[in-house]
C-alpha cells in the first residue's frame, strides 16, 4: 500500500489544557506508533509525510496564492528509523495555518505522481488535525470524485470525539466515535472547529454513506489500537505438488502454510562497541586438545563424533551425507484412508498446518479434488499421507482432513507421530479406589467451577456466541517486549530499558468477566478440597549412610549367616533364571550373584561392573549417580568378603582420575563424604 501521513502543524495544534498534552504531541505519538508497527513488521508499504501549517511551502502544486504553507516533508519510501526520528525531533510546530482540504489535494497529487511505475494494491491518506484552521468547500466535490476514481481511502484523526451533546451546529454533523468511552472528555469546540466538523462529516458521508463516519478516530483510541506492534507480514508461498492415490490417479495441488510457529528473526550480530561496525570485529576459531599445554590442532585433523553409550563413534561429513534418507522428490501420496474418529487429537504434532487446494487454472484437478474432499466429508474418513517437502527432507506421515467452507474447499494436513515420537507411560488408575473417589458435592463444585470459567459467552436465547479469549488475536508478548526495547534503545542508547507496558502483562491474564464469575465456585472448591500438612519429608540418604560399616552399630558381619545373605537377594532374579552378565537394570545384584558362582572370575565380573558405573556417570544426573554409588558400595563389600581389596582400591584410584578428567566433581564429593 501507498500511505500518506498528513499532519497539521499549525499554531493551534500546540495549544493544550493544563496537565494535558497538545494535539500536536498526541498526533505525533499516534504517527510514531503507526510507523513503529510498519518498521518491525518489515512491511512493504511505502509511507510519505505531508505537513500543513508550516512556515514555508514546498509542494508540486504551490503557486502565488494557492496551496501555501503546505510542505512535502518526505516522499514515498519504505518506513525506517530515520522517519521515526524525524517525527520525534525534526517535525516542529509552525506559526501559520492552512486549509486541510488543500492538504488532501496535495496528498492526492503526491500519490498520483509517485506511484507511477509502481504496483500498489491500496492507497491511503491519514489526516491528523484539530480542525481549527479556516476551510473552503469550493473543491469538495472534486476531492470526492478523485478519491473515488483512484480508490484512495481517507481517514481523519481528531483530538476530540464529537457527540450528540455538543450543543451547537447541525446535529447531522456530529461525529460518532464508536469507542468514545475510551476518549478523554471534550472541553468544548470553537466555531471554527464546528465548521470543520460539518465539512469532515459531509466529506465522509459523500465518500461512504453507510460507514463513512467509522473512518474518523480520536487520538486516544488510536493510541490504544496501535499499542500492539503489528506482526511481520508474510506473503503466501505456494508449494506445488501432485496428490497421488495409487499408481494411476494423480491430482495437481498447491499447499500453503496455515499455522506455523513464528520465531524472532535472528538479527543479532557482534559489532565493535566503539565504532558499532560489524567489519571491525574479526572472528577466529582455534581447535585445541584438552591437555595441559592446550595443544593446537588443525581443523583438517578433526572429525565429528557421535556419542554411543560411553564410546564416541567418529562420523565424517561424508558418512553423514551417505547416511541421509534419499527421497526421490517432493511427495504428497495417499497411503490409505481411516475413520476420522481413529485419529486422536493428542497425536497431532509438527510445527505447521498446511491447507491443500487444487492447482489454479486446472479444471480437471479442481473437479477431481472437490470430489475427493466431499467423499471424505460424507464418509467421515481422512486420508493418511506420506509428505516430503523436497528431496533434501525426511518423509513425514500425516493426516489430511476435509474442510468445506462457503468460499473454498481444501484438505488440512497435520503431521502424525512415528513410533519413537510416542511416549508411553503407565500410571495407576484412580478408578475403583475408595480413597480417590470424589463425593457428589465435590463433583458438583468442580462442575460449577468449569461452567463459571467458560470462555464462550452465550446469550439467553442461545443463538449469539462470543469468544471472551481469542488466542489467534493475541500477539506474542515476547515479540512485543522485544520491539519495545529495540525501539527505545534506538533513540536512547545510554538509558536503561523501560518497564514492561501494562497491556503486555494483562494480555495473558484471565478475562475480567470470568475472574469475577468464578470467585464463588473457587471458594466452594477450596472448602471441599482442604489441603493438609503431611509432615516432614523423609530424610535423604547421604553417601556416608550408604558406605557406613555395620561395625559402627556394634553388629559383626562375620557372625551373619550365609542364609541371611542369600535372603537379601531379589526374588525377581531367581525367577529370571541364571544371571550371565552384569546388566544395567540391577547391576549391583547381578554382580553379587556372579562373584558367588563357582569358578567365577572376580576380575572379569568386576570389569563388567566398572563398565556399568562408567555408563551411569556419562548421564550426569543424580538418579544415575546414586545407582553408581550403590554399585561401588556392593563392589567394596564383596571385595572385603572375598579378600580382593587390592582390586577395589585400584578401581577407586582409576575412578578418581576419570572424575577429574570428565569434570564430575559433584559426584566425587558424594563418594568422599
Amino acid at each position: 500500500a501507498a500511505i500518506v501521513l498528513c499532519l497539521d502543524v499549525g499554531f493551534t495544534m500546540s495549544n493544550s489544557y493544563p496537565g494535558e498534552e497538545s494535539s500536536l504531541e498526541q498526533a505525533k505519538k499516534v504517527m510514531t506508533k503507526f510507523v513503529q508497527r510498519q518498521v518491525f513488521a518489515e512491511s512493504k508499504d511505502e509511507v510519505a509525510v505531508v505537513l500543513f501549517g508550516t512556515d514555508g511551502t514546498r509542494n508540486g502544486l504551490a503557486s502565488e496564492d494557492q496551496y501555501q504553507n503546505i510542505t512535502v516533508h518526505r516522499s514515498l519510501m519504505l518506513p525506517d528509523f530515520d522517519l521515526l526520528e524525524d517525527i520525534q525531533t525534526v517535525i516542529q510546530p509552525g506559526s501559520q495555518q492552512a486549509d486541510f482540504l488543500d492538504a488532501i489535494i496535495v496528498c492526492m497529487d503526491l500519490l498520483q505522481k509517485e506511484t507511477v511505475g509502481k504496483k500498489f494494491e491500496k492507497r491511503h491518506i491519514e489526516l491528523f488535525t484539530d480542525l481549527n484552521s479556516p476551510v473552503s468547500e469550493d473543491q469538495l466535490e472534486i476531492i470526492v470524485a478523485n478519491l473515488k476514481k483512484t480508490g484512495t481511502s481517507l481517514q481523519f484523526f481528531l483530538p476530540f470525539p464529537v457527540n450528540d451533546d455538543d450543543g451547537g451546529g447541525d446535529t447531522s454533523a456530529h461525529v460518532h466515535s464508536h469507542l468514545h468511552q475510551n476518549s478523554f472528555p471534550r472541553k468544548g469546540l470553537t466555531e471554527q472547529q464546528k465548521e470543520g466538523v460539518d465539512v469532515v462529516t459531509k466529506l465522509m458521508h459523500t465518500l461512504d454513506e453507510g460507514g463513512g463516519l467509522e473512518e474518523i478516530y480520536t487520538f486516544r483510541e488510536s493510541l490504544e489500537r496501535l499499542s500492539m506492534f503489528k506482526k511481520i507480514e508474510r506473503r503466501p508461498a505456494p508449494w506445488s505438488c501432485q496428490l497421488t492415490i495409487g499408481s494411476n490417479l494423480s491430482i495437481r495441488i498447491v499447499a500453503y502454510k496455515s499455522v506455523t510457529e513464528e520465531k524472532v528473526k535472528k538479527m543479532w550480530m557482534v559489532v565493535d562497541a566503539k565504532t558499532l561496525k560489524k567489519e571491525d570485529v574479526q572472528k577466529e576459531t582455534v581447535y585445541c586438545l584438552n591437555d595441559d599445554d592446550e595443544t593446537e590442532v588443525q581443523k583438517d585433523d578433526t572429525v565429528q563424533g557421535f556419542r554411543y553409550g560411553s564410546d564416541i563413534i567418529p562420523f565424517s561429513k561424508e558418512d553423514e551425507e551417505q547416511m541421509k534418507y534419499k527421497a526421490e522428490a517432493k511427495c504428497f501420496s495417499v497411503l490409505g484412508f481411516s475413520r476420522a474418529s481413529q485419529i486422536q487429537r493428542h497425536c497431532y504434532m509438527g510445527n505447521q498446518v498446511l491447507k491443500v487446494f487444487a492447482a489454479k487454472d486446472d479444471e480437471n484437478a479442481a473437479v477431481a479434488f472437490s470430489a475427493l474432499v466431499h467423499a471424505l466429508d460424507e464418509l467421515k474418513v481422512v486420508a493418511i499421507v506420506r509428505y516430503v517437502y523436497d528431496r533434501r527432507c525426511n518423509p513425514q506421515i500425516g493426516v489430511a482432513f476435509p474442510c468445506i467452507k462457503d468460499a473454498y474447499e481444501c484438505l488440512i494436513y497435520v503431521q502424525l507421530p512415528y513410533m519413537e515420537d510416542v511416549r508411553q507411560y503407565m500410571f495407576s488408575s484412580l478408578k475403583n479406589k475408595k480413597k480417590f473417589t470424589p463425593t457428589a458435592d465435590q463433583l458438583s463444585a468442580v462442575d460449577s467451577l468449569i461452567d463459571s470459567m467458560n470462555l464462550v459467552y452465550e446469550d439467553d436465547d442461545g443463538e449469539t456466541f462470543e469468544d471472551l479469549f481469542k488466542p489467534s488475536k493475541i500477539p506474542n508478548p515476547h515479540f512485543q517486549r522485544l520491539y519495545q526495547c529495540l525501539q527505545h534503545k534506538a533513540f536512547h542508547p545510554n538509558e536503561p530499558l523501560p518497564p514492561i507496558e501494562p497491556h503486555l502483562l494483562e494480555m495473558l491474564e484471565m478475562p475480567c468477566v470470568v475472574k469475577e464469575r468464578c470467585q464463588v465456585p473457587l471458594e466452594k472448591v477450596k472448602a471441599l478440597f482442604p489441603l493438609k500438612d503431611v509432615g516432614k519429608k523423609k530424610e535423604e540418604k547421604t553417601a556416608q549412610d550408604i558406605f557406613k560399616d555395620d561395625n559402627e552399630d556394634g553388629h559383626n558381619p562375620k557372625k551373619q549367616k550365609i542364609e541371611d545373605e542369600e535372603d537379601s537377594f531379589s526374588i525377581i532374579k531367581l525367577a529370571e533364571g541364571n544371571v550371565t552378565s552384569v546388566g544395567s537394570v540391577n547391576p549391583a545384584e547381578d554382580f553379587r550373584i556372579l562373584v558367588r558362582q563357582k569358578n567365577a572370575d572376580f576380575k572379569d565380573v568386576s570389569q563388567q561392573l566398572i563398565n556399568r558405573i562408567d555408563q551411569f556417570l556419562e548421564h550426569k544426573s543424580s538418579q544415575y549417580y546414586m545407582k553408581g554409588i550403590n554399585c561401588i558400595r556392593v563392589f567394596r563389600e564383596e571385595s572385603i568378603k572375598l579378600s580382593k581389596v587390592r582390586c577395589f582400591n585400584d578401581f577407586l584410584q582409576a575412578l578418581k582420575s576419570k572424575v577429574e578428567d570428565k569434570a564430575l566433581v559433584d559426584f566425587w564429593e558424594i563418594v568422599v563424604q
